[in-house]
């Protein structure tokens, strides 16, 4: 990922305001500067939906994500505290790039695998117990309205733990998760969204033109 957006760093040459910001976000994030530049549209689209202040709030991401800005959606929220890597209860500009960066199809493998154990930590204690897991579960459960039994849910949550705590201490370590996800790939799946490798096409201008010259770009 760095070996191909290190290139984009800012000569000492006078830039446009905002930009530095965005030849930054490409030295550290899998998208290139015309991109960050269409994503900025995005964002600018999204941040304004309900508040527009120049930020994402929680109901616009939930809108955004899940057609719902008031919906109780555990799945949304632990999303949204990822994104929000500040904590301040808002998703800035930066924040939003090099999170989603993560779904890039370029990026690392380990990124996206971090991102999900992040994602089954909500109390962020470095590991995932079970009822952390079992809450999880159900929330992926209802976001895909699907309905089992509660035995078939324990069954699923003891079938898990079997099969990724190697050490029998009844929690997932992020080593124990790695070795999971490499048995079982499926469960990083969602972490990859294809569209982002062409993010410029659903913004033609910035594909062929972009507000900082390939001479104000040095390697």
């Amino acid at each position: 990922m760095r070996s191909i957006a290190s290139c984009f760093c800012l000569s000492k040459a006078k830039q446009t305001p905002g930009l530095e910001e965005h030849a930054v976000l490409a030295s550290e994030t899998a998208f290139k500067i015309n991109e960050i530049e269409a994503l900025h549209i995005m964002f600018e689209q999204l941040s304004s939906s309900i508040v527009d202040d120049g930020r994402i709030h929680k109901e616009e991401f939930l809108l955004a994500l899940f057609d719902c800005s008031s919906k109780k959606n555990l799945l949304a929220e632990r999303l949204f505290n990822l994104f929000d890597l500040k904590a301040n209860g808002v998703i800035e500009f930066g924040e939003f790039v090099r999170t989603l960066s993560i779904f890039h199809p370029d990026a690392p493998k380990a990124d996206k695998i971090a991102f999900t154990f992040k994602l089954y930590d909500p109390r962020q204690t470095g590991y995932i117990e079970r009822e952390e897991l079992k809450t999880m579960v159900l929330a992926t459960l209802s976001e895909s309205e699907l309905s089992i039994s509660d035995e078939d849910v324990e069954a699923i949550i003891d079938k898990t733990l079997q099969e990724a705590d190697l050490n029998g201490d009844g929690k997932i370590d992020p080593e124990e998760w790695k070795e999971l996800v490499a048995k079982y790939p499926s469960l990083i799946k969602n972490m990859t969204l294809p569209y982002l490798r062409d993010i410029t096409l659903a913004f033609p201008s910035f594909v062929m033109e972009t507000k900082v010259a390939d001479s104000d770009l040095v390697c």
